[in-house]
């Protein structure tokens, strides 16, 4: 079964810095292309970054390139999202996933696993 869990949100003030955890168990974590996304309030969830099997193609969505940035340890089978320079429109609920297809990266119906999400608001 393959599980992924979400941890390191939190509530911050603007400026600040967050770093975003994702832990995978269940399934070969170095086969798989793995990616943020985040859902604020009464909007659809959106790409925020992801990052393929060794970490050698990037990809960001235009609202977090050079303040986001993302990574991952493949003998951890975790991801990560360092998060700098918060803003209040970062506030949602922020979500891993796990999936194959690096052209459909950057879209909800490339990823075959999900988290269940970590909360994070930021403050003004």
């Amino acid at each position: 079964q393959v599980q992924l869990e979400e941890s390191g949100g939190g509530l911050v003030q603007a400026g600040d810095s967050l770093r975003l955890s994702c832990a995978a168990s269940g399934l070969t974590f170095n086969t798989y292309i793995m990616g943020w996304f985040r859902q604020a309030p009464g909007k659809e969830r959106e790409f925020v970054a992801a990052i393929a099997w060794t970490g050698s193609t990037l990809y960001y969505s235009a609202s977090v390139e050079g303040r986001f940035t993302i990574s991952r340890h493949n003998a951890k089978n975790t991801v990560y999202l360092q998060m700098n320079s918060l803003r209040p429109d970062d506030t949602a609920v922020y979500y891993c996933a796990a999936g194959r297809k690096l052209r459909l990266a950057q879209t909800l119906g490339g990823y075959d696993f999900w988290g269940q999400g970590t909360q994070v608001t930021v403050s003004s």
